[in-house]
């Protein structure tokens, strides 16, 4: 298993890297979709769909994908899905994981998975857009990969007090207060290497940020855990050998990168406001 997942990531990751560094912003967007097409196969089937409703919801994400890609008027909807995005994962999703609710209502699931899904692309292609774009990209996303390698290891070390048995058994307290720990000096050498971004922002609202975002990764993770043991899936599915399924592997980010992305340009709106 380890070997399979080895060859695969090793397989992806010039796929990935090429497409963020080395191609048009199109190109990045395109793969972007692609990867978040698959993502809404997946979350069909956590939503129980029949075959006409999971190619109507595929469909109708694809479409407005491609619509957000081509269509300079659809950045105007950027704002409003920062706000949905803020308010999901802030305050809804935590209660969702406390109360653990199911996606029993198909055309709540539906549009759930679609404003997720959505919500993730425009903050994938927005990040990408700024100034030294994918290397912001790629820094911010790093915060999701080590939170999670720190909060693994720090969990095997000294994790005692599990964080949520019933959705996620391996996760442990001690993990996410490592992962936190890791998160801040990542944080502190981007800031003393005067990394894209981060110098443009006070440390004393970085590390907050960081811790933030940190925990918005988990909460990622956990939600899509808890959908999963919700309909019996030990994976959403197994397109990529060794690692599950796209939503596997991306859980966090699609968490992270939408509230990333909606408070960077809150923030940076309120600086040019004041």
């Amino acid at each position: 298993m380890l070997k399979t997942r080895i060859i695969t990531a090793l397989l992806l990751l010039p796929v990935v890297l090429g497409c963020l560094f080395f191609g048009p912003p199109l190109l990045w967007g395109g793969f972007t979709l692609f990867a978040l097409t698959l993502g809404a196969w997946e979350w069909s089937r956590f939503a129980r769909f029949n075959g006409n409703e999971m190619r109507v919801f595929i469909g109708a994400f694809l479409c407005t994908g491609l619509a957000w890609l081509f269509l300079p008027e659809m950045r105007a909807a950027a704002p409003l899905l920062d706000g949905l995005s803020l308010l999901f994962w802030l305050l809804l999703a935590p209660l969702w994981l406390s109360r653990k609710w199911t996606l029993s209502r198909k055309w709540l699931a539906a549009l759930l998975g679609w404003l997720l899904l959505l919500a993730a692309l425009m903050a994938m292609t927005r990040l990408h857009g700024l100034k030294n774009g994918p290397l912001v990209l790629l820094q911010i996303l790093a915060i999701a990969w080590v939170a999670d390698v720190a909060a693994y290891f720090t969990g095997r070390a000294f994790g005692r007090r599990k964080l949520a048995p019933s959705i996620s058994p391996g996760k442990s307290w001690e993990g996410v207060c490592g992962a936190l720990l890791a998160v801040s000096i990542y944080l502190l050498l981007l800031y003393h290497f005067k990394a894209p971004l981060v110098t443009a922002i006070p440390l004393w609202v970085l590390l907050p940020l960081g811790w933030a975002l940190t925990a918005v990764s988990v909460v990622g993770d956990l939600f899509e855990s808890l959908l999963k043991r919700q309909v019996g899936l030990k994976d959403s599915s197994n397109l990529l050998p060794g690692h599950g399924g796209v939503l596997d592997r991306i859980d966090s980010l699609l968490a992270l990168a939408p509230v990333a992305a909606g408070l960077l340009f809150g923030y940076f709106f309120l600086v040019l406001l004041g």
